[in-house]
């Protein structure tokens, strides 16, 4: 990728609502650390409707975006190429700019998932269980094709999610077997938990943790540490947060958008939760 382009080379994070976005945080940090000077990130509140427009305008010296809700699906269309594990997931968060004007798709959060995971020890698992069935949910089943050797059981509120879910499985061939909501605390004597849901939701289930429970991957970071994942940690059990998710996956982003590899993981931790921790 071209680095003398006048003025610098630009990235940004793209969605709505954004203002929440730790995004620029971590890349700038990874910018310092790795000594690009002329690398500047920002944050631009853009819905689906003014995406299209947002792309044509932007210039050479443009090298990468990170997408969040709600256009993880609605860029598709507005790229060149996309990577098949964003192409397994109908999820695009990383869209890098090509020398010659392409735009590439990819999607670093089931990388990102997996990376969290081997940091914390978790190779291969023989089954494991999902809290919840929205878009991350569907990124975790991707991210468990890849380590889990055996069922997945997901819990879920409806048999429209409970399908969608089963759907998601055949298509990323992952063996899934759904559960209804009621029965989640089952989910916690799993050999790994994700828990994909809104904050608050799984806040009933912390009462429920076993004496010894084994790994819980919480892809929420703020507030930090959730209810399920205090109690977690009271007992004993590894607990992988949203923020070692955000992290892994920006580093990758950081690695395609600039070509300089490995990205500096632990500054762009440290920034994240210093920024956290001041809100």
């Amino acid at each position: 990728m071209a680095s003398g382009v006048v003025g610098g080379r630009r990235a940004a994070v793209l969605g709505s609502p954004i203002a929440h976005s730790l995004s620029p945080v971590l890349h700038r940090a990874a910018y310092e650390a790795a000594g690009l000077a002329g690398w500047s990130y920002e944050r631009f509140d853009v819905d689906e409707a003014a995406l299209p427009g947002f792309l044509d305008g932007l210039g050479p010296q443009w090298a990468g975006l990170s997408l969040t809700m709600p256009l993880k699906r609605a860029v598709i269309p507005l790229v060149d190429e996309i990577s098949e594990t964003a192409a397994s997931v109908d999820a695009v968060n990383t869209v890098v700019f090509t020398e010659d004007g392409r735009r590439i798709g990819d999607n670093t959060d089931i990388p990102g998932m997996v990376a969290a995971l081997r940091e914390h020890g978790i190779e291969q698992v023989g089954s494991a269980a999902v809290l919840g069935a929205g878009a991350t949910a569907s990124s975790a089943l991707a991210a468990l094709a890849r380590i889990c050797t055996g069922e997945v059981v997901a819990y879920v509120r409806s048999e429209a999610r409970a399908a969608e879910m089963r759907q998601w499985g055949e298509r990323l061939e992952v063996e899934v077997r759904t559960a209804d909501w009621a029965d989640a605390a089952e989910a916690l004597r799993a050999p790994l938990v994700i828990a994909t849901t809104p904050a608050g939701t799984t806040d009933a289930l912390a009462a429920a943790v076993p004496e010894r429970p084994a790994t819980l991957f919480d892809v929420l970071y703020d507030p930090w540490p959730t209810e399920l994942a205090a109690r977690w940690s009271m007992f004993g059990g590894a607990v992988v947060s949203g923020l070692d998710l955000l992290v892994h996956q920006a580093v990758l982003q950081f690695e395609q958008m600039t070509g300089h590899t490995p990205g500096p993981l632990a500054a762009m931790r440290h920034a994240g939760e210093q920024a956290l921790a001041a809100r």
